[in-house]
């Protein structure tokens, strides 16, 4: 959500016209036609046709028909995410941040990585180190093209998939992946020494950081020594032997998995776009078309409600940051992925679909309930130069850095000037509980009994 200039548009919040002047939308984009009326609509007349008129004009869509996913790709990728068999010293998998039972997340602002004992909030510190980024939730990732909150791993403009690899993902890996960005999000925290693969105690610690075909390599022959997990990659994989495949057909079914069980496309929200017109609450509605109307879906819309682009809504900076700045403690986000100076700060938009469920919030994770989000928009400058680490776990509390001033000259000029009112943070509020498709509100069913490897599941 950006640019949202509502200061003297409190007593009309939810008439379309006055909205549009409020906000001058003009400026920016063309308003749908029902939003030019001459005469303001009364609060009682919106209508679900007004409302789904508006989605179409901001290209607000349902999510695309979710691929095939072959059973046995399923069933391997599944075992692969949950299998600590993965990490360096076998003590993290990928699901041990990405949890089930936190909307896979782990309800806390930054993940704690390799060397740590517990899970989610009770996960301790004093063995392992926080990751410097906030565990992004995976629902959804098979309809995004940027993945990673600085975009990391993308499909072009061109249709090319970047990772950073880039040209140690050979033709042949590339071949496999069948899912776009989402067969290649599990290349990477396995070569990553915070985040799995440890710095000592194991084979895959005395690769050099840069190798990456040698790490995967090594992790194809530890699973290669595992009977069951050789059957299922030839299982997933009709036709191929096991000693021909490479890291990429891991990957690619660890991909496979969170896009066949974690897409969901059936909210409340979905429901009204198909043609239930009492799929939404009133309340719902209003919210709807509060947030259609608003600069909110200018950058939040699309069928994940992300514009798959790159914006320093003026998050503060906590937590060992990404070796940036004079510092070294400091996030320059798509900046270390394009060597762009005005890309300093930016991260990518958050998608919305069950975003209700999936805080904290933010590229760290420093916001920690979803209304805090919503209201850091209003007035973000000055919510930024307030920030209160105390909000923070302890652990955080100093990690706070003092970059305000280069966060805010890098900050979108089209957040200058918001005020949200409570009676439009509350309307906002209950637009985004009509993105949430109740079957992932409870997870547990994807969690198995056991993995190949005999080695604990998180649960």
């Amino acid at each position: 959500m950006r640019r949202m200039t509502w200061k003297t548009c409190a007593a009309t919040a939810i008439l379309v016209a006055p909205l549009m002047n409020c906000a001058d939308e003009t400026a920016t984009a063309p308003a749908p036609a029902a939003s030019r009326q001459s005469t303001p609509a009364p609060a009682t007349t919106v209508t679900p046709a007004l409302v789904r008129q508006l989605a179409a004009g901001r290209g607000v869509v349902p999510l695309p028909r979710t691929p095939y996913v072959r059973p046995a790709l399923a069933r391997l990728g599944q075992a692969l995410a949950f299998d600590k068999i993965l990490s360096g010293n076998r003590d993290i998998s990928c699901t041990t941040c990405h949890l089930p039972e936190f909307a896979t997340g782990d309800g806390r602002s930054l993940s704690v990585g390799q060397g740590a004992t517990g899970l989610g909030p009770a996960r301790q510190l004093p063995s392992g180190i926080f990751i410097p980024r906030n565990a992004p939730p995976l629902f959804n990732i098979g309809a995004m093209r940027h993945l990673f909150w600085d975009g990391r791993v993308e499909i072009s403009s061109h249709g090319h998939l970047n990772t950073p690899a880039g040209g140690q993902l050979s033709r042949q890996m590339r071949r496999v992946l069948e899912f776009g960005p989402a067969s290649a999000i599990g290349l990477f925290p396995v070569a990553n020494r915070d985040e799995m693969r440890a710095n000592t105690g194991n084979e895959l610690a005395a690769i050099p950081d840069a190798d990456n075909p040698a790490i995967w390599a090594a992790l194809m022959r530890r699973l290669g020594r595992i009977p069951e997990y050789r059957r299922m990659f030839e299982d997933a994989y009709p036709g191929q032997r096991f000693e021909r495949m490479t890291f990429a057909h891991a990957s690619n079914a660890i991909g496979g998995f969170l896009v066949d069980k974690l897409t969901f496309a059936d909210t409340p929200w979905d429901r009204f776009l198909a043609g239930r017109d009492n799929a939404l609450t009133p309340k719902q509605l209003v919210g709807a078309q509060t947030f259609l109307t608003l600069k909110c879906s200018l950058c939040h819309n699309g069928s994940t409600f992300s514009d798959e682009k790159f914006h320093d809504v003026a998050v503060a900076q906590v937590g060992p940051g990404k070796g940036n700045g004079p510092s070294l403690r400091d996030d320059f986000g798509r900046m270390n992925i394009t060597n762009i100076e005005t890309d300093k700060y930016l991260f990518r938009t958050t998608p919305l679909r069950n975003v209700e469920i999936t805080g904290p919030f933010g590229h760290d994770g420093a916001i920690n309930t979803l209304q805090a989000f919503v209201e850091h928009y209003s007035e973000s400058d000055l919510k930024l130069l307030a920030f209160d680490p105390m909000q923070l776990e302890p652990s955080l509390r100093s990690t706070l850095l003092p970059n305000s001033a280069d966060i805010l000259a890098q900050r979108d000029t089209l957040l200058k000037g918001v005020v949200l009112t409570p009676v439009l943070v509350e309307q906002l509020m209950d637009y985004m509980s009509a993105l949430t498709d109740d079957k992932a509100r409870n997870l547990a069913h994807l969690t198995p009994h056991r993995v190949p490897s005999g080695l604990p599941v998180d649960r």
